[in-house]
């Protein structure tokens, strides 16, 4: 009990993982601000409005902010599922594979080996697609040389390495090493992985619109620019922290969604592709260390 009361105090006062960084500025400068504004009221300036209130209701405000996170919320968790449908997809059709795919001499068990490597590579092609950075390192290790040059010309890597792997599967049945029914099943796969590389394609080509965005960054400088001057005259000298608090609550949660949005990039929230490939990665080095109990080769 006494540790999980210390990692729950340190998680409070944790800053890595969270917008701080992102808002700080914002909230010390409203934070002055409310001071200068406690400075002009003790000056008996008239900068008491609590009129101003009316202005943006707190009610309006709060339900654009909840709308706002729901919205990029279920961005990042559609994501989520997809990678999830992509990582459980790669799996059953490795395991197809290595069940499936018989092997009659050393040939055959190398290019059943490159034909489960080519599953990891779509996934980190999917990463690197989605990520617009360019085929680099990761997928040199996990094809042939001669696919990796042809991937470094493709616009659609991704694709074209489920290309391959359906390819392989159609060759594999034109041997005799498949039949319909076994062929059939892992097409469709191949045809589920696509189809969630799609819906990430449409998460990420998809954004909130840019006008809804500008209009509540617009409601929430006006709404904090006018707070001091409400609070003002029953804060006095606590309006200016009091003010600060309240910008580092609204500007947090408008910071939380703009980085959820988009959950296939680096931030810190954003979902762990790069930890997602690599367990893909040792799931199917597990599997290509197995052999069929029914392998042909060792009959």
């Amino acid at each position: 009990m006494a540790s999980q009361r210390l990692r729950r105090l340190r998680l409070a006062f944790q800053v890595k993982g969270t917008v701080i960084v992102t808002i700080y500025n914002r909230v010390i400068f409203f934070a002055l601000f409310g001071s200068f504004v406690s400075i002009l009221y003790y000056l008996d300036f008239p900068v008491s409005q609590p009129i101003l209130g009316s202005v943006i209701p707190s009610i309006v405000l709060g339900l654009l902010l909840v709308f706002r996170t729901n919205t990029a919320y279920d961005r990042f968790w559609e994501g989520r599922k997809a990678w999830g449908d992509i990582i459980n997809n790669v799996r059953n059709l490795a395991r197809l594979i290595v069940v499936s795919v018989d092997e009659k001499s050393l040939e055959d068990r190398k290019e059943k080996v490159a034909a489960l490597r080519l599953l990891v590579a779509f996934a980190v092609a999917t990463k690197l697609h989605l990520r617009s950075l360019p085929v680099n390192s990761e997928l040199e290790e996990l094809i042939i040389e001669s696919r990796y040059i042809k991937l470094l010309t493709m616009n659609h890597p991704p694709l074209e390495i489920a290309f391959w792997t359906g390819d392989y599967l159609q060759q594999q049945r034109n041997r005799d090493r498949l039949d319909n029914y076994q062929l059939i099943a892992m097409q469709e796969l191949i045809n589920s992985m696509i189809d969630n590389l799609g819906v990430c394609e449409r998460i990420l080509k998809t954004p909130i619109p840019f006008a809804y965005t500008i209009h509540l960054k617009q409601l929430l400088l006006l709404y904090c620019l006018l707070l001091p001057f409400q609070l003002v005259e029953n804060l006095g000298w606590a309006t200016g922290p009091i003010t600060g608090v309240i910008s580092f609550t609204l500007f947090g949660i408008e910071a939380i969604g703009l980085e959820i949005e988009n959950p296939f990039g680096f931030d810190d929230n954003d979902l762990p592709l790069n930890a997602i490939c690599n367990t893909m990665k040792r799931n199917i080095e597990d599997l290509i260390s197995l052999r069929p109990t029914c392998d042909s080769s060792q009959v």
